[in-house]
């Protein structure tokens, strides 16, 4: 479960982080970055879809101010994963409110 989530600094099961993170069932890659900073485009994910989860959830940073490829989007659908594009507070909160029932991945950006 996330703990707490603030600009710039995650916490999850005591341990803070303060880049950029992709939460998975079993472990967490604290070195996530996307290749045009912040946009989020499908390379940015491949390992994410290739864990098959049930629900992607992409938290914008704060403000929302990171962007989701529409072409991304169509392609997580297609694959019949649910995406949830939302700032990261609220992504949080979502992450929190179905991890325990669905397979779900959080990709959350942290600052901006």
């Amino acid at each position: 479960m996330i703990e707490a989530y603030e600009f710039g600094a995650l916490r999850v099961s005591g341990r803070t982080y303060r880049s950029d993170v992709i939460i998975y069932p079993d472990h967490i890659d604290a070195q996530w970055w996307r290749k045009r900073g912040h946009f989020l485009d499908i390379d940015d994910i491949k390992e994410v879809i290739a864990a098959k989860p049930e629900v992607i959830i992409v938290g914008t940073g704060q403000p929302g101010l990171m962007r989701v490829d529409e072409q991304t989007l169509a392609k997580i659908k297609k694959l019949s994963i649910e995406a949830i594009v939302v700032p990261t507070n609220k992504a949080c909160e979502e992450y929190n409110r179905i991890a325990s029932v669905k397979r779900v991945i959080a990709c959350l950006h942290l600052t901006c």
